[in-house]
Order: C-alpha cells, then structure tokens, then sequence
C-alpha cells in the first residue's frame, strides 16, 4: 500500500492503516521524543501523545512537504509541549554575558552511544535548546518560539550545553588517558 492510500484509510479511521503508519513510524519518532524527554517512560507518553494527534489531525496533511517532516514536526512540538507545561519559564539572561563555545568531536574517538548519553544528561532547557539547534537544525528565534524565551536566553543555554558537554569529553579523555597509562 502506498504512503497516499495509507494517508487516506488513517483519515477513514482504518484501524489497520493506523497500525500499519505506527508501526512504520514509532521507532523512528521515538528516538525523536526521547531527545527531548527527561526518560524513557516520558518518551513513550511523548509518542502516544503525539500518535493522538497526528490520528486526529491527519486531514490537514496536504501533501507539501514530507509526511514524514510533519510527524517529527508533531513529535517535536507533543514533546515541548509537555515540558512547557511541566516547567514552566525559563530563566532570563543577559545576551552580553554569553561565551561561544564549540566541541569539536571530528578527530575523537567518541561512541555514538557516549555522545548521546552525556547530551541526555545535560539539565532539561540545556538538552532541549542544544538538540533543536545542533541536532535538528532550528534557528535561536524558531528555539525562542518553540519553548517561549528570548533569543538571548536560547543562545546562552546553547553555549552552556555546549561548555558541559566539553568538560565531560575532556573528563572522559583524562579518565581514557590515565587508564592507559
């Protein structure tokens, strides 16, 4: 069955199509929703949550653009929502305090398992702003929006995602370095 007829019998309410477009997604929007989870079982309701909607909203697909976009789309924001209303406000920073900091992973020999564990571990705003900037791709205004603060306090928790996940590479190296000694 093509992606357009799976579409249409998920508008219909099929609930083998239904199944069908889960099993065909979840894995891939779950990796998503745990990145902007705080665990496991939050990622799960994440999922749920977000299969909800895209179930219920499934007839304002309009074919521009990637289905598959517009479910990581709906993951995405499912996932923010959740933590807005568990958080609430960020903090407010002063721009002009903000220290640009880069990690440059090219020429370490870093898993791919370790480099998302120490993101996981970085406090919840540092995680969320560092995985929508870096990982997928928006903007210090799009953040800002998303999740209600200023571009200012978006730029900040990036740098400061981004001094916490150099300290522990530098940790991590010590530690490798001193055990090889």
């Amino acid at each position: 069955m093509s992606l357009e007829q799976l579409i249409k019998k998920c508008i219909n309410q099929d609930a083998k199509a239904q199944s069908q477009l889960y099993k065909q997604y979840a894995s891939k929007l779950f990796s998503l929703c745990l990145k902007y989870s705080k665990n496991y079982a939050e990622a799960e309701d994440n999922l749920h949550d977000a299969f909800i909607t895209v179930f219920s909203k499934i007839d304002q697909y309009k074919n521009k653009g990637s289905f598959e976009g517009w479910l990581k789309r709906i993951a995405i924001n499912t996932s923010l929502q959740r933590y807005r209303e568990n958080v609430g406000v960020f903090d407010i920073v002063n721009e002009g305090n903000i220290e640009d900091v880069t990690v440059d992973i090219s020429n370490e020999n870093l898993s791919i398992d370790f480099l998302l564990k120490i993101i996981q571990e970085l406090p919840d705003r540092y995680r969320l702003v560092f995985n929508l900037y870096v990982l997928d791709g928006y903007s210090h205004v799009e953040i800002s929006e998303l999740i209600n603060i200023s571009t200012g306090t978006s730029k900040s928790n990036l740098a400061r995602a981004r001094m916490i996940l150099k300290e522990k590479i530098e940790d991590y190296k010590a530690n490798i370095n001193s055990q090889s000694l």
